[in-house]
């Protein structure tokens, strides 16, 4: 049986499970796949492999070229770049792994915080000699406005109350009953981003929700205001952000998540105007690649023995 596992970028899937226990030949690949062509080529006579969340895209089409494929493992618990229903139909068992909820939230706060206060440009500035160069903003009385109150959301909100501020929640089909009581105020969408301090995104990407915050939406916000999204990269209009602040429309903006990754070198988000990004880090932690790779070592060892577990679709 050979096992590929794709897209471990900082080479570290071998120390996070014990591989050698399925007695199978393992392949880790430290670089994002490049085409079709090239996907092929690196999965020639795999059988099984090991999907690292949504950077490499499992649609009809490539799935109908890897001849070879019976198992694929997406680490995390759905991934939406693998059409699980083409798989199926192919004779491919498609299996999860659970992940934490804490590790995004705790990054959307260190993005905040990065942005509120200037902390790379003042490291930078400390760094080059110099010293004070930007006055922040506060946290403590401000609004926070969160799209999308779901498993993430609720903790990112629950941090915010924590700081002292005043939390605000929106999405398609919110139950202010149950905002509340988790001492959050459900408003309008028009509400959260005209007077919230912060707005952070936690909301699924579809085909209804894409581009959800657009330029209009942008034009509402604060001109002190900073957006934040470590969801998915569509759910925000790239061109209509990079306007805003190019014209100083908004304080700031803090991004994990990019529509194209790795963001291209010459991709004008990395000379935007206030902003601090970061490499879709949101997963990118000890113990969420703990259990990752763990339980997809033993995803693959049930199949092996016929009976396979945490099988999506």
């Amino acid at each position: 049986m050979r096992i590929v596992v794709l897209d471990d970028y900082q080479q570290v899937a071998a120390d996070f499970a014990d591989w050698s226990s399925l007695g199978a030949e393992v392949e880790f690949v430290p670089r994002p796949i490049r085409d079709d062509s090239d996907l092929v080529t690196v999965l020639s006579g795999a059988e099984v492999v090991v999907a690292m969340r949504e950077r490499t895209a499992f649609t009809a089409d490539r799935l109908a070229l890897l001849t070879d494929l019976r198992l694929l493992v997406t680490t995390g618990r759905v991934n939406a770049s693998i059409d699980v229903e083409a798989a199926r139909e192919r004779g491919i068992v498609v299996c999860s792994t659970d992940s934490t909820t804490s590790a995004t939230p705790e990054l959307t706060w260190g993005l905040i915080l990065s942005v509120l206060r200037s902390i790379p440009v003042e490291d930078a500035s400390v760094r080059n000699g110099g010293w004070q160069t930007t006055v922040g903003g506060d946290l403590d009385g401000h609004r926070l406005g969160v799209i999308g109150l779901g498993r993430l959301g609720t903790k990112v909100a629950r941090i915010g109350a924590a700081f002292g501020m005043e939390v605000v929640a929106w999405s398609q089909n919110l139950d202010a009953e149950r905002a509340s009581g988790l001492g959050v105020r459900a408003v309008s969408r028009e509400e959260l981003f005209s007077t919230s301090d912060v707005v952070t995104i936690h909301y699924k990407l579809s085909d209804r929700s894409r581009g959800l915050v657009s330029a209009a939406e942008l034009q509402l916000m604060k001109r002190s205001g900073i957006l934040v999204n470590t969801s998915r990269a569509g759910l925000v209009d790239t061109d209509a952000l990079l306007a805003a602040l190019d014209e100083g429309r908004i304080r700031g903006a803090g991004l994990d998540v990019h529509d194209l990754e790795p963001l291209p070198a010459d991709h004008p988000l990395r000379s935007a105007p206030r902003t601090v990004l970061t490499p879709h880090l949101g997963y990118v932690t000890e113990d969420t690649y703990r259990i990752f790779f763990t339980q997809a070592v033993e995803d693959i060892a049930a199949w092996a023995d016929g009976q396979p577990i945490r099988v999506l679709g």
